[in-house]
């Protein structure tokens, strides 16, 4: 993915292959890049620490733009529900849903939370990401969400994956607003006045999200939410379209958001916008897979309209809960109809744009961060080919190996 991104139209399936490649790293960066018979003949290469991984395929480490990392358990039980035919709305409505985890996580300590994350962030690094967003959003007071984003920041330094926060108190309105008279307005209020400002203030979060959506924020109360981030600095992101067509994603882009995600909904013109903008649309496959739906985003006609196309796991609890970036990867190629190609360039270096990162991760070039995934395949395309299946052999972060099969 070595450029200038990120990747549109036909360039998305234009991933640069080097066979017989090598890859100098100096104090955790890309050195140099290229054919080993080149790269081996370097000054440097002559005392440098040799690591052969076989012939396997290196790719640059996944990045994962959209997650729920802090949650404190699953809803295992709606699952059941949504087998025997109960829908996403029906089971919300009766208390379930984001409010479900909202009401877990209130009455978890922070140990507890911060353990459980520990352990999806080393499973992240099993399955070769080295970046990832992560939302708050299961805490809707100003205690919880405060807590979460701290839990968040703290894990950044504390382990080898970055963690990029996005502040999502504008999930849903949490229960002890519903029935009150103006319990919507009083709820932004407490969003746009209190909770933004402190997040800011804190440097807990780089974005802001909302979820609009029927039964979470309307267009308005979005917008809303939204220009107070950004007030604040904080740049905005959208989870736009998915139950049904609201505007958000119009909204998103009049925005300047740096993402609209999920995008089941989109109408033509929605396309046509995205591909005019700089907006990344993140398809998240792997919640439509897990919700058994069989609407998936138009990943072709986004691709062929040229808007910045990116893949994340949506992980969380309740619609999407894998970490695993390749089931990912095969979802969209026979979902989404993505090539794997496409896919690949898909959760790396525009994840990474849609992220602001992309002159650091997302790529394997000269001056960027050695962030690397080595998979026990032959061909980049068996990556996807063997769905549900690991086949990452070594994580690298910053030129350190942080996974190794055994």
């Amino acid at each position: 993915m070595r450029g200038r991104g990120p990747r549109r139209g036909a360039a998305l399936s234009d991933i640069g292959v080097v066979r017989d490649g090598a890859i100098l790293v100096r104090d955790g960066m890309i050195a140099a890049v290229g054919p080993s018979s080149k790269i081996e003949k370097r000054k440097e290469s002559k005392k440098a620490e040799k690591l052969d991984v076989g012939g396997r395929v290196v790719l640059p480490g996944f990045v994962d733009a959209h997650t729920h990392l802090i949650h404190a358990a699953s809803r295992a039980e709606e699952y059941e529900l949504k087998i025997r035919g109960a829908s996403y709305e029906e089971i919300a409505r009766n208390g379930g849903g984001i409010l479900n985890s909202v009401k877990k996580l209130r009455a978890a300590t922070g140990e507890k939370l911060k353990g459980l994350a520990r352990g999806f962030l080393q499973q992240f690094a099993e399955y070769g990401t080295t970046t990832i967003e992560a939302k708050s959003g299961y805490g809707l007071d100003v205690t919880s969400e405060l807590r979460i984003l701290s839990l968040q920041k703290e894990l950044d330094a504390e382990q080898p994956l970055e963690i990029v926060s996005t502040f999502l108190g504008a999930h849903v309105v949490p229960e002890e607003f519903h029935g009150k008279a103006g319990g919507t307005r009083q709820y932004l209020e407490l969003l746009t006045q209190e909770l933004i400002p402190e997040v800011a203030e804190n440097g807990l979060a780089a974005f802001c999200d909302v979820f609009c959506e029927r039964g979470a924020f309307s267009v308005a109360d979005s917008r809303r939410v939204l220009q107070a981030g950004k007030l604040r600095g904080l740049v905005a992101r959208v989870h736009a379209e998915q139950l049904s067509h609201t505007g958000a994603t119009r909204m998103g882009i009049e925005m300047d958001a740096a993402s609209c995600d999920h995008l089941e909904y989109l109408r033509p013109a929605d396309i046509r916008a995205l591909g005019k903008s700089r907006t990344v649309a993140t398809l998240l496959p792997g919640c439509d897979f897990h919700l058994g739906l069989e609407r998936y985003a138009l990943a072709r006609e986004l691709i062929e309209a040229g808007a910045i196309v990116a893949l994340a796991t949506d992980f969380n609890p309740g619609t999407s809960p894998t970490l695993n970036m390749a089931m990912i990867l095969s979802l969209a190629c026979s979902r989404l109809r993505m090539t794997p190609a496409e896919a690949i360039t898909a959760a790396t270096i525009n994840a990474a744009y849609s992220l602001g990162w992309d002159k650091k991760i997302g790529s394997i070039e000269d001056g960027k961060q050695a962030d690397l995934a080595v998979f026990e395949v032959a061909d980049f395309r068996e990556i996807p080919y063997y769905f549900g299946v690991n086949t990452c052999w070594m994580t690298i972060k910053r030129g350190e190996i942080i996974w190794l099969r055994d």
